[in-house]
């Protein structure tokens, strides 16, 4: 019995110790598709399954290592109960990651990862065999409903929380974004110049105008700037994806205000010959109030049809006997190019009734006068 106990305790110390986490290497001496054997230096070879290789089940270990090939690994279980020794090269190459992590934390690193879950909170990725998690706010600089696209992909970020005691390893990519797109922003604007013309698509459409988008940097096409008539909706205008020649209105740090209203095609430009006074001209009915019509002559140009300019009977309000669309035709009886004003009268048009005042009343002039207060003007 005691020669048995000597020849175990001979053959024990013919092969090293070894202990649970310590690190280990050896030689692959024969290598599955799902298991590789490590000959350790120990009275037993060491396995590595699949699962302990790497995060990816399918892999074929085949194609990541050959007999021969050398290879460390950390001890898991020094007998599985079958006398094998279990050693794990994810967990190994997952610690030695998370240093490089912590590395990259404390240097503010942007290091690349890939992705290898698309998670309902974000995305899961690996660096080194190492995880990191990007919430779904710090994926993108946009908002984006759907991050499957991003699965087995490539991604750029930085690490803003390093505590893998509480496996909380936080990855953000918004952040390398919004300073690039600031950088390009920057370039794009030193190039632009108020009065350019540059082409842009419709990114946007809201009430009050459309948002443009001009290469990284967008720009707005107020509601205001799309005609020079007027526009009832910007929707009725135009629709995501519609292609624009504007031209740059205003720059103001990163804020661009674009237009439609070309000045060499203002309609005011030729208007005080167009419409001059004693001129008839024809126009469609674009407004009413009770105390006119508002005609519009062509777009961006709209001239007041005061009531008591209508017929030569008295009207109590034009949608008595107008309405919205139609044309009308009249006599320009005022011309303000100054304050983009333009009177007409179909009164002036009528022939002559007996007994008709050559003067206008009073209390007209008055109402006119207050029309051109409460109104603004008549463009």
């Amino acid at each position: 019995m005691s020669e048995e106990l000597n020849f175990e305790q001979m053959l024990n110390e013919t092969f090293k110790t070894i202990h649970t986490g310590e690190i280990v290497s050896g030689k692959v001496i024969s290598v599955k598709p799902d298991e590789i054997v490590l000959n350790i230096g120990y009275k037993s070879d060491g396995i590595i399954t699949r699962d302990e290789y790497s995060n990816d089940s399918n892999l074929d270990l085949t194609t990541c290592v050959k007999e021969g090939d050398s290879l460390e690994a950390k001890v898991l279980k020094v007998n599985d109960g079958d006398g094998q020794v279990v050693l794990t090269y994810k967990r190994l190459a997952a610690d030695r990651g998370n240093k490089k992590l912590e590395e990259a934390f404390n240097n503010k690193e942007v290091i690349t990862g890939k992705v290898v879950k698309v998670l309902d909170g974000g995305l899961s990725v690996v660096y080194d065999e190492a995880r990191v998690f990007i919430p779904a706010s710090l994926v993108s600089d946009v908002f984006e409903k759907d991050l499957s696209k991003y699965n087995g992909q490539e991604v750029e970020f930085v690490i803003t929380e390093f505590n893998p005691r509480r496996r909380r390893v936080i990855g953000d990519r918004k952040c390398l974004l919004v300073e690039k797109k600031e950088a390009r922003q920057k370039e794009i604007l030193e190039k632009l110049h108020v009065g350019d013309i540059i082409e842009g698509s419709v990114k946007n459409v809201t009430d009050f105008g459309a948002f443009v988008d001009l290469g990284d940097i967008d720009g707005l096409l107020h509601i205001s700037e799309m005609s020079w008539g007027h526009v009832d909706s910007p929707k009725k205008l135009l629709k995501v994806g519609d292609v624009l020649k504007v031209f740059i209105k205003e720059i103001k740090e990163t804020k661009i205000a674009l237009s439609l209203k070309f000045p060499n095609e203002n309609p005011w430009i030729d208007a005080a010959e167009k419409y001059a006074v004693g001129n008839i001209v024809k126009g469609k009915v674009a407004r009413m109030t009770d105390f006119g019509a508002f005609i519009e002559l062509e777009p961006g140009i709209d001239a007041l049809l005061h009531v008591s300019q209508i017929a030569r009977e008295h009207i109590e309000k034009p949608s008595d006997v107008l309405k919205q669309g139609q044309e009308v035709e009249a006599k320009v009886v005022d011309f303000n190019e100054d304050d983009k004003k333009i009177s007409l009268s179909i009164k002036a048009l009528l022939p002559p009734a007996e007994n008709d005042a050559e003067t206008v009343p009073v209390e007209e002039t008055a109402d006119t006068e207050n029309v051109n207060e409460a109104d603004g003007a008549a463009e």
